[in-house]
């Protein structure tokens, strides 16, 4: 077994950044798979824009069919999932990192895919298309974006220290 290495506040920071990620998008994913109905609910409102301001210049957009909602959340749900698989990857390869192993490229890399993929559930998916698209904005019961901008900026932190360069590899 490799010899531990001396201090190391970036990788240290980036492994517990991404285990953080790693651990709410997969307790978000197992929590949309165990309690499929809570979360189906926002999203069929979200999607059918029943609860905005109906504007008819907008209302076009909605999408009421249950079959097309639900295919909507599973695939959320898969992302989250996948999400979650590539930060624990990421986590893993930090910490090994942290016990002496080579290679912070991988760890780096596995990251900053994963925290992409965050980033694109979050602020394309939810803010974007669901805020914007949807109008979600609109809605006082089903408006998740101030959750979704936490988690924009929960990961875009991350991603951001995940790519710094430590003194040792200057």
């Amino acid at each position: 077994m490799p010899a531990a290495r001396p201090f190391q506040p970036l990788p240290l920071a980036a492994t517990v950044l991404t285990g953080t990620v790693a651990l709410y998008i997969a307790l978000v994913a197992f929590g949309n798979i165990t309690d499929f109905g809570t979360n189906q609910a926002f999203v069929q409102h979200v999607l059918a824009m029943d609860t905005t301001f109906k504007d008819p210049d907008l209302m076009w957009r909605a999408i009421e069919s249950p079959t097309l909602q639900n295919i909507a959340y599973v695939l959320i749900i898969a992302w989250e999932t996948a999400t979650a698989l590539v930060l624990i990857a990421g986590t893993a390869l930090w910490a090994r990192q942290l016990r002496g192993g080579t290679g912070l490229a991988g760890a780096r890399r596995w990251s900053t895919v994963g925290l992409l993929m965050m980033l694109l559930l979050f602020g394309a998916g939810f803010m974007a298309i669901g805020g914007e698209w949807f109008a979600m904005w609109q809605s006082k019961s089903w408006n998740g974006l101030d959750a979704a901008a936490r988690n924009v900026v929960l990961g875009g932190v991350a991603l951001v220290v995940v790519n710094l360069r430590g003194a040792e590899e200057r």
